[in-house]
C-alpha cells in the first residue's frame, strides 16, 4: 500500500516538474522574442571612428503636423451625408460614418428587412456578437427600425451626393 502511494507522490511530482519547465520554456521564447523585437529596432549610428547602436527615438510633432492630424481626424468623422445621432452614436465607429465598413462590415447598400432581421437577432442573442449584444439589449423596437430604415437609404443618399 505505501509502495502505491509512494508511487502516485512520484508521479505527481513528474508530473508538476513537467508542467512547470514547459512554463520556464515559454517565458523564455518570450524573452527572446522581446530581445528579437529590440535588436529589429536598434540602428547602427557612427560617432567619431567607433560605430554605436542607438534605439530610434521617437521625434516631436511641430505644431503644423498637429494641426494636420487634427483636421484628418476631424475629416475622418465627417459623412458625405446626414446620419442621425443614434446611428453616429451606436454604429458609426465600428461600421465606419456612411456605413461603408471598418471594423464591422460594411452596412451601405443592405435592405432595411435584412438589417432589421440582422438587429434583432443580434439583440436576441440568435447571432453571437458581444459588442452587437452589448449595444442593442437595451434599445427599443422602434429604435432598430429606425436604424434599420436610416441604413437602407444610405446607398441612394450617397448617389445624390
Amino acid at each position: 500500500m505505501i509502495r502505491h502511494i509512494i508511487a502516485a507522490v512520484a508521479a505527481l511530482l513528474t508530473i508538476w516538474a513537467i508542467w512547470y519547465m514547459a512554463k520556464l520554456d515559454m517565458e523564455v521564447n518570450k524573452l527572446q522574442q522581446i530581445k528579437e523585437i529590440i535588436a529589429k529596432s536598434q540602428q547602427e549610428v557612427k560617432v567619431g571612428q567607433k560605430t554605436q547602436k542607438a534605439i530610434p527615438q521617437p521625434k516631436e510633432e511641430s505644431e503644423e503636423e498637429k494641426k494636420l492630424k487634427v483636421l484628418k481626424e476631424k475629416a475622418g468623422r465627417m459623412s458625405a451625408f446626414e446620419v442621425s445621432p443614434l446611428y453616429r452614436r451606436n454604429c458609426a465607429s465600428c461600421h465606419g460614418i456612411n456605413g461603408e465598413g471598418g471594423i464591422g462590415p460594411k452596412l451601405i447598400g443592405k435592405s432595411e428587412e435584412y438589417l432589421l432581421k440582422a438587429l434583432e437577432d443580434f439583440k436576441s442573442g440568435k447571432r453571437k456578437n458581444y459588442v452587437m449584444f452589448g449595444l442593442l439589449r437595451n434599445m427599443k423596437d422602434e429604435e432598430l427600425k429606425s436604424l434599420a430604415k436610416e441604413i437602407s437609404q444610405f446607398a441612394s443618399k450617397m448617389k445624390n451626393q
